[in-house]
């Protein structure tokens, strides 16, 4: 089975416009990730959920990356997104720390043995390296 990154940028451009000037530093998007195989879009926010593919209410993916190739049975794949759902709970969400690009990242290394790309991972810790990110540290 292929498998594909779907990547959402939340601030619908927002983030290339104005990250520079409330950040100090430019970033692309603010990343939202989930991923599709089988028919199916994976994703975490409220706990862990599924749809159709690029049905989700943040619209069309900016960007599709093919991640690569599952063999792993169908079924050994549902026993191990039933133990993400222990972890990755509504109630553990956290924005910078514990996100869906960690569930992303997560269900990646087990599917296809590799993550997803760092500039997403990253992002969290770059924008809270930032003077912005400092107060939100605080809060």
């Amino acid at each position: 089975m292929d498998v594909e990154l779907y990547v959402y940028d939340l601030s619908q451009g927002l983030a290339r416009m104005m990250s520079q000037g409330l950040l100090g530093i430019h970033i692309d998007a603010v990343y939202h990730t989930s991923l599709v195989f089988g028919g199916v879009e994976y994703f975490y926010g409220a706990g862990v959920q599924t749809c159709y593919p690029g049905s989700t209410h943040h619209g069309q993916p900016m960007e599709k990356i093919k991640l690569g190739k599952t063999e792993i049975p169908l079924d050994d794949i549902l026993e191990y997104l039933d133990s993400l759902k222990e972890t990755y709970t509504a109630q553990s969400y956290d924005l910078f720390k514990h996100n869906c690009n960690n569930f992303s990242n997560d269900f990646s290394m087990f599917l296809v043995g590799k993550g997803i790309p760092d500039h997403i991972t990253a992002l969290p810790e770059t924008v809270l390296n930032t003077p912005f990110g400092a107060i939100m540290k605080q809060r």
